[in-house]
């Protein structure tokens, strides 16, 4: 059999110049950071759409039983799309809708919908089923009203849908089709044409076929009416309009343009800044030591005292939380914190403390925590046996005003680590309103996965309340999945409840569960989206004394990239571009977020960062890039330095730090294309050995390094 999996097969039909769509039926992923990783770069040039079979227990047991695979959860696969840029459909008719939908329209720009129509009752439905799903009504703007209403009849309905009436001809489609087009407020537009006495199907859609081109707007088409109306319909596809039988399917089809278009929106976006990085190799290998010290002794439960600290050393805020093993040592504890206190039984085999009585709230005095004491460990002891009571945990009664949220993680057979966010507290399983996501996140991903809850609707303030401090919760968010990708023993992470208010993020338990030591590191899940690599991170000084901190490149980093671009001068530029590239492209958004949010499997750059003297504030002075070929293990390097900071051994040392990650990333060889005339770069390829070759160019040379002599 052919070692051929789903990134192959994407790679290959994205770089197929005759291919305009790539459409997939799938029953399990196979190498899912394969998948994703070529499924994001191929998505930003065409569309994936794919339909998923198993959604059902009883259907994803039949697909595992005649592939022999394991098909994962539904729900993470929602995610695994999302993140990507695949947009998912249900059926084999949308399937193939949707590809001719994304093929011959625009994209719509946001989600507000316009509808002309003939026919009071289709135009009725089709708002019915847009309001039912993701996209909008659109609101004729006044001036379109007044347009509309100068040669409309004059019972017209005067809003959106647009009814123009049972007699229109081909001449009022026309210029009501024009206006609905033009309209400010709208995104995209549906046409729905009942045949009736004075109608001609095929005249009117000969008048809509003339707004096939030219406009930036998505223009769908209903002409209802089966054979009757099929010489219009033949127009219009034959123009490049998709024709539905009926309006609901085309208020669908837009839905899903519109979320596919969200999606991609999404990657685009350019995250805030996120948390220095610097200190994330110490907190990383402190948690790690404290897991393996955990697994060492034989047990997979942390203690709520041990997940609390892992977390800690993550920036994740937990209520102050002390060991008691007698009566009198809780009293005491509680009196330090001051009343009301918490009592909670300390075990070391006990999962849900509440199932087993294991929680006491609000105790007020000593009589109070005495009897807590107590209570807990009888009960305990009766539910769970004597080995399972170790003491309680003492910690002060949170009265802040807020929301109790669950912040989580599981490992899914096939995507490995997942994340979960929503409504947390006692009836987590009763409200279920959550949404998954892969690790890790930028600041931007986490805003959209606490988007996709209801409990993100109070977040933001309703009936009077303060808003919680979004941006702050999401940088927690952010934290969290670097702590689920950093240790990938943890085979469970249950924050619960997370409250969150106004005045403070606090995680008031917290439930850690681990792999047994009989999984090797090597075979532990692996996230399927490459964490960042801060293992590239390291200081250097330049030959004029100037500190700089040499780093993998973040999606955060477009702004400073804009300004570094600025700095290079023409000549500059083209040398490292082999052409002179006008700033307005180089800084174009959807360009440097692409150079910027890296699948750090396919390419990895290195940024130099230094504080300018002058502003105290970062700026970029050097960036060395160094991409993989697809289907080879070969790269090409690329380096390019500011001005102000060329001479002073910047190249030099992005170049060695390129060749050196070259290698741990088990490159074999690595290729430079370079202009003759920028002999100090053809000098530094010739210093580390590269053979450097004449291209067929004869302005040009390729520099050539091999990494493994076999």
């Amino acid at each position: 059999m052919l070692d051929v999996g789903w990134g192959d097969l994407l790679s290959f039909f994205g770089d197929d110049t005759s291919t305009k769509s790539i459409l997939l039926y799938m029953e399990s992923i196979g190498d899912a950071r394969s998948f994703l990783s070529a499924a994001r770069e191929v998505s930003f040039s065409k569309p994936i759409i794919a339909i998923k079979a198993g959604r059902s227990e009883a259907a994803s047991r039949a697909a595992a039983s005649h592939t022999g695979a394991m098909t994962g959860s539904d729900e993470v696969y929602d995610a695994a799309f999302r993140r990507c840029g695949v947009l998912r459909v249900q059926s084999i008719a949308e399937l193939f809708h949707m590809a001719d939908v994304l093929g011959k329209q625009p994209r719509p720009r946001g989600p507000r919908l316009t509808i002309l129509t003939n026919a009071g009752g289709p135009g009725v439905l089709a708002t019915d089923a847009l309001l039912a799903g993701h996209a909008e009504l659109a609101q004729l703007s006044a001036e379109s009203e007044k347009a509309l209403s100068a040669f409309l009849p004059p019972h017209w309905s005067h809003a959106n849908p647009i009814d123009i009436l049972g007699d229109a001809d081909p001449e009022r489609y026309a210029p009501a089709l024009d206006i609905a087009l033009d309209d400010p407020n709208s995104d995209g537009l549906l046409v729905i044409m009942a045949p009736q006495g004075m109608t001609n199907p095929a005249q009117v859609a000969e008048r809509v076929k003339e707004h096939a081109k030219g406009h930036r707007k998505p223009l769908l088409a209903s002409w209802m009416g089966g054979r009757s109306v099929a010489p219009g319909v033949e127009v219009l596809n034959a123009s490049g309009i998709p024709t539905f039988s009926y309006p609901d399917a085309a208020v669908r089809a837009f839905e899903s343009m519109w979320s596919y278009s969200e999606r991609l929106q999404s990657l685009y976006e350019t995250p805030l800044a996120a948390d220095d990085h610097a200190g994330a190799s110490v907190r990383r290998e402190l948690a790690r030591q404290l897991i393996d010290q955990v697994a060492s002794s034989g047990r997979t439960l942390l203690t709520e005292i041990e997940s609390k600290k892992i977390l800690e050393l993550y920036g994740i805020p937990t209520v102050p939380t002390s060991l008691a093993n007698s009566e009198d040592e809780a009293i005491v504890l509680a009196r330090k914190f001051g009343y009301p206190v918490v009592l909670k039984v300390h075990s070391e085999v006990v999962t849900h403390k509440t199932d087993v009585g294991g929680v006491q709230l609000n105790l007020t005095n000593n009589e109070e925590v005495q009897r807590a004491y107590r209570a807990i460990a009888d009960s305990v002891v009766a539910s769970a046996g004597r080995n399972a009571f170790l003491g309680v945990t003492v910690q002060p009664m949170v009265r802040a005003k807020g929301y109790e949220l669950i912040l989580g993680s599981s490992v899914d057979s096939q995507f490995g680590p997942v994340l979960l966010f929503g409504s947390g507290g006692q009836l987590v399983e009763v409200y279920r309103d959550q949404s998954l996501a892969l690790p890790p996140l930028t600041t931007t991903l986490a805003e959209r996965l606490m988007e996709r809850t209801k409990i993100f609707t109070a977040l933001k303030g309703v009936r009077g309340c303060e808003t919680v401090d979004l941006k702050a919760l999401g940088t927690l968010l952010v934290r969290f999945s670097e702590l689920v990708v950093d240790q990938p023993r943890l085979r469970e992470i249950d924050i619960n409840p997370l409250v969150a208010s106004p005045q403070q993020l606090l995680a008031l338990d917290a439930r850690m569960v681990l792999f047994g030591r009989e999984i090797a590191d090597a075979e532990l899940p692996r996230s399927a989206i490459r964490r960042y690599p801060t293992e590239y991170i390291s200081h250097w000084t330049m030959k004029d004394g100037t500190s700089v901190v040499l780093r993998p490149i973040r999606a955060e980093d477009e702004t400073l990239m804009v300004q570094f671009h600025k700095s290079l001068s023409d000549s500059t530029v083209y040398r490292r571009f082999f052409q002179m590239q006008l700033l307005e492209s180089r800084v174009a958004h959807e360009r440097l977020i692409r150079k910027c949010f890296l699948d750090y499997d396919r390419e990895i750059a290195l940024v130099a960062e230094r504080v300018d003297k002058h502003t105290g504030r970062p700026e970029l002075v050097g960036v060395g890039r160094l991409a993989r070929q697809r289907q080879v293990e070969d790269a090409e390097l690329g380096v390019v330095v500011a001005d102000r900071c060329q001479r002073a051994g910047l190249g030099t040392e992005l170049m060695h730090r390129l060749l050196q990650i070259a290698r741990v990333e088990k490159i074999r060889r690595v290729e430079a294309h370079i202009l003759w005339e920028n002999s100090h770069m053809v000098a530094l390829a010739k210093h580390f050995h590269f053979d450097c070759v004449p291209d067929e160019d004869p302005a040009s040379v390729t520099a050539t390094l091999n990494l493994d002599p076999s």
